[in-house]
């Protein structure tokens, strides 16, 4: 087997350091549910693109893998993604706190189960279940998220709920055929305020 020789400048490009995690890779407004009372949380393109409709944020680390991995710190008593579903595959493991994980099989009705998971837990959805989840501890809580590998604003995702969208745009937020969020005119005041206030509330 032969492969082309790794430099140490490459290998060192290919380490993420916890502390890489700043405020200004932080995108609070990454979803059109986030802005939702009970969905606030902070997310970071860890590897790849792994699921956006704000499409301002930057990957982290930018060579290819079959795979993409995103991170995000949910505010604590139940905040945390809105009911949604992929066409990929996504797993979660929470590195701290406690989380509901909760699924099922239609949009419009209860989900139909549920799971507490809590430090180092491990749970997978496969495609097109609906599901959501949500921190409940009462701290601020970190979850590692790895999606199987796929492309980005090529349609809708994640796809919501119809509660969640029609929610979504009684604050002025909806995405187009492309899963792209259109965003409403007042759009970096409030990344700007919720970004302040999910900072302070983590302190």
């Amino acid at each position: 087997m032969s492969h082309p020789k790794i430099s140490k400048e490459e290998m060192l490009s290919r380490v993420i350091r916890f502390s890489d995690y700043t405020r200004e890779k932080a995108v609070p407004l990454m979803f059109i549910d986030s802005l939702i009372p009970g969905h606030h949380r902070l997310n970071f393109a860890v590897i790849g693109d792994t699921a956006s409709e704000n499409p301002d944020y930057d990957v982290m680390m930018s060579q290819p893998h079959k795979f993409q991995i995103g991170m995000f710190k949910a505010m604590p008593n139940g905040n945390g993604p809105a009911y949604h579903t992929h066409d990929y595959v996504e797993l979660f493991l929470p590195l701290e706190g406690k989380w509901r994980f909760y699924w099922g099989n239609d949009p419009e009705t209860d989900p139909e189960g549920e799971v507490f998971l809590e430090k180092w837990d491990l749970i997978s959805f496969p495609p097109g279940l609906w599901r959501g989840f949500e921190n409940i501890d009462d701290q601020p809580a970190w979850c590692f998220a790895v999606l199987e590998q796929h492309e980005v604003f090529e349609g809708r995702d994640p796809y919501w709920s119809p509660k969640v969208i029609r929610k979504a745009a009684e604050y002025g937020f909806k995405s187009d055929a492309d899963g792209r969020m259109i965003k409403p005119d007042n759009f970096d005041e409030l990344n700007a305020q919720l970004l302040e206030e999910m900072y302070n509330a983590g302190k």
